[in-house]
């Protein structure tokens, strides 16, 4: 195999063996239903904004095994010859319903619904995590950067130093979380994001001078041009030969776009960029930063007053440090048509039993009120008058009056798109939109306010009557 590509071997042996034996035991047309949803936010903060759905999607449509998988299938995980069979003309014709991409959400709440067999259900596990994870995890990353960086132009630097392939997908993350750019030029290939790019030290070195590199890299590469002027000496050398170069293109009418800086003090250093370009006439030339950004740094220079126009933020985003992973779980929540719960002594660790809506609850003025209610599918929206705190008995919160929306809705059908596929900007509009309807109390990263999830009075019912069943039962089986 000499490329990566999707198949149905993209998945984890544990999926494929529960498939055999569900095939073998012809349950596997039982139908089943599954929730993804985390239940801690990354980098202590408030929110986690909600993405990797249409890449999701795309993969699910095409979904398939190919003869190398069925090979490896036949010879090395000497599975049986009946399911290979099966497995040869598999396709996923499930149902997916979902919140849409770019959403904003919270722990412990449905943020996706898979329908399908139980066989094709526990097939996609892997897929569905490692793409809505990571994602969902870098997303929420830029989004943290995007809001302390204000209108200042973000472009994601991470390729890299990012973990293999994973930083394709984090440079269509870092879009929907608020960056402009990448510098990953098969991202802007695949996704159309626009591809941005200056030097390397590297360029400079290899000239006999640094003003020979600047003439050099001007004279290819007018449009767009920015200098990297720290390879020797940022303010004696590096500053001194961009502008030199900058008013000789001027003479030939054209403008640098600006200089990068990507080491030493930033704030100092671009507050003396800033004063020598401005100096000699090179008002409009802009100053770029790199070099271990993430939000903490970029809120410390702004609040120094650094005159920086453009951040490329790498390794940090990319990877999403420190946390490096969003810890979304794929959980079964009804088979056969009846509500299932996984038990555990700690409730934090049970899931919500059967087919659910998640409705947001607004105030007047159209912003978050800070609460979404769990409800069944099958609940009336005027019937949510109060929601239960999920693990504090007796914790409720009245909600009736207030305006509710669903956040749920149908993506998928008999494993077909039935709707298009909005463009990337739009998921990234998306994403702003509702980052601005929810309240700053949520956003800051010290000791942010706590979203508040709960339970309709329906849901948390059954989720204790289930429970008290599951116990019952096991008590008298093990006497």
């Amino acid at each position: 195999m000499n490329t990566y590509s999707i198949t149905g071997s993209y998945t984890d042996l544990y999926e494929m063996v529960m498939a055999q034996a569900y095939f073998l035991e012809n349950r596997h047309h039982t139908p089943a239903v599954f929730d993804y949803f985390f239940r801690k936010i990354p980098f202590d903060g408030g929110y986690v904004i909600f993405a990797g759905l249409h890449e999701l999607l795309d993969m699910l449509e095409e979904w398939t095994f190919s003869e190398q998988d069925m090979d490896y299938l036949r010879e090395t995980l000497h599975l049986h010859p009946a399911f290979l069979d099966y497995l040869r003309e598999f396709r996923f014709h499930g149902n997916i319903y979902a919140c849409r991409e770019g959403e904003v959400v919270f722990p412990f709440e449905p943020v996706v619904r898979v329908e399908a067999s139980i066989l094709e259900a526990q097939l996609l596990e892997t897929l569905l995590l490692n793409i809505l994870n990571f994602q969902s995890l870098i997303a929420t990353k830029a989004a943290r950067i995007r809001y302390v960086s204000g209108s200042k132009v973000l472009s994601e630097f991470g390729f890299r130093r990012a973990q293999g392939l994973a930083g394709i997908m984090a440079a269509r993350a870092a879009v929907i979380g608020g960056f402009q750019s990448t510098s990953n030029v098969y991202a802007g290939e695949r996704y159309g994001i626009p591809v941005v790019g200056t030097m390397a030290h590297s360029f400079v070195q290899s000239y006999e001078s640094e003003l020979a590199a600047f003439r050099a890299f001007a004279k290819h590469h007018p449009e767009g041009c920015i200098f990297l002027v720290d390879t020797y000496d940022t303010l004696h050398s590096g500053i001194p030969n961009a502008i030199a170069v900058a008013k000789e293109m001027e003479q030939e009418g054209k403008r640098a776009l600006g200089i990068r800086l990507d080491s030493g003090d930033l704030a100092y250093l671009s507050r003396k960029a800033r004063a020598m370009l401005d100096e000699a006439g090179l008002t409009y030339m802009k100053i770029a930063v790199s070099n271990q950004l993430d939000e903490y740094l970029i809120r410390s220079l702004h609040e120094q007053g650094a005159p920086i126009d453009i951040f490329g933020v790498g390794t940090k985003l990319a990877i999403g440090h420190p946390d490096a992973v969003l810890d979304g779980v794929y959980k079964l929540c009804e088979v056969n048509h009846l509500p299932t719960i996984k038990l555990s002594e700690n409730l934090t660790k049970m899931n919500l039993p059967g087919k659910k809506q998640v409705y947001r609850v607004f105030n007047s003025d159209a912003q978050f009120l800070g609460a979404d209610v769990i409800a069944a599918t099958d609940e009336n929206e005027a019937e949510l008058l109060i929601m239960h705190h999920p693990f504090e008995p007796g914790k409720s919160k009245k909600i009736k009056g207030y305006p509710l929306e669903p956040l749920l809705f149908p993506m998928m059908k008999n494993g077909k798109r039935i709707s298009p596929r909005p463009a990337l900007q739009e998921i990234a509009a998306y994403a702003q939109k509702r980052l601005q309807q929810l309240p700053p109390e949520y956003k800051r990263f010290e000791f942010p306010h706590v979203y508040k999830v709960g339970l309709s009075e329906k849901l948390l019912q059954l989720r204790d009557q289930l429970r008290a069943q599951y116990q019952h039962s096991w008590m008298n089986h093990d006497t």
